[in-house]
């Protein structure tokens, strides 16, 4: 029997999210089910804002960043007269199953969803920041790193030019995902991640060490620290009044901010992301709900919804690589 599928992408847009649409179209087409896309994510939802989705509107939609749904926070979805006219829009519009691409808390509205609504909601990873429990990689995340670290090549040649220190902050929200691979792909000297932060105290401690042992060897040269966002109290002018007390003087603040989150999506990512839509569409009409899809050595996996939040660890052999090259280097 047919099915209607909808989609939404919600919260912060993040490379691959077309890409991602994209295979949901294709894979739906496939099956013979009919697709539509909510627009301006659960806002859409809510004022029941929906376009057709079909095979023309995946002209050359893989390598397109942001989201030819939009994006947007929605706070009357984090109320219950909101939640169920969500789910009365659904129901009427004869909806199946909801699609939902987004990172943390758009799960948690979906979660909240489905207290109302009697369809499959399935979601799917799509955020820079990788902080999502069940899936190796969430989309977005592999092309937020090449941005880092094409802008931090940047900063290191006017930094090697003056011999001076730049704080590069990077996105992440709360998680070290972004930062510790942008540090270890642009050589950066030194990387401040939430992880394994212990106080202001002790990290200038160690860039001091890792600063003085440094020149020691190589003399005035440039000295490039990642910083993951929201890690040092009151942001990098606090950490760069941190050095200047501490007798460094030439220290540059470097937010690279929401560029982030755009660009044409990498190889990693588009592949990231037609393989979870595909996915996606597959479990329409299966008992699986309320779930999200992800990818575990690059094998499909499911896992509930209310997991995705569960904290995240570091890749291992990463943090071992960023003691050894970075932070411990001169230790």
């Amino acid at each position: 029997m047919s099915k209607r599928v909808a989609v939404l992408t919600s919260g912060g847009d993040a490379p691959g999210m077309n890409a991602c649409i994209r295979a949901i179209v294709i894979a739906c087409k496939k099956r013979n089910y009919d697709l539509i896309g909510y627009l301006h994510g659960y806002n859409g939802l809510i004022k029941q804002e929906s376009i057709s989705l079909s095979l023309d509107s995946t002209h050359n939609l893989i390598q397109q960043g942001g989201t030819v749904l939009h994006s947007a926070r929605c706070k009357a979805f984090t109320e219950e007269a909101g939640l169920k006219q969500a789910a009365a829009n659904l129901s009427e519009a004869g909806v199946d199953a909801l699609l939902v691409i987004g990172g943390d808390g758009s799960f948690r509205g979906a979660t909240h969803l489905a207290d109302h609504y009697l369809g499959q909601i399935i979601g799917i990873p799509g955020t820079i920041d990788n902080d999502i429990a069940g899936t190796d990689a969430t989309i977005g995340y592999y092309t937020a790193i090449d941005t880092a670290m094409n802008s931090i090549d940047k900063v290191r040649d006017t930094a090697d030019a003056f011999e001076r220190i730049f704080l590069v902050e990077v996105m992440g929200r709360h998680a070290g995902f972004l930062a510790l691979n942008a540090a270890l792909s642009s050589a950066a000297d030194y990387v401040i991640l939430p992880e394994f932060f212990e106080s202001p105290e002790s990290e200038i401690k160690k860039i001091l060490t890792q600063i003085h042992a440094q020149r020691r060897v190589r003399g005035s040269v440039s000295f490039i620290v990642v910083v993951a966002e929201n890690v040092w109290p009151q942001g990098l002018q606090a950490l760069t009044k941190a050095l200047n007390d501490s007798g460094i003087t030439d220290v540059r603040p470097v937010t690279l901010g929401h560029v982030q989150r755009g660009g044409t999506p990498v190889s990693n990512d588009r592949l990231l992301a037609t393989s979870l839509g595909e996915y996606a569409v597959s479990l329409v009409g299966t008992d699986t709900s309320n779930v999200m899809v992800g990818e575990v050595n690059r094998e499909p996996t499911t896992v509930p919804l209310t997991t995705t939040s569960d904290s995240k660890p570091l890749n291992s052999a990463q943090v071992a690589l960023m003691k050894s090259i970075m932070n411990e280097r001169y230790g």
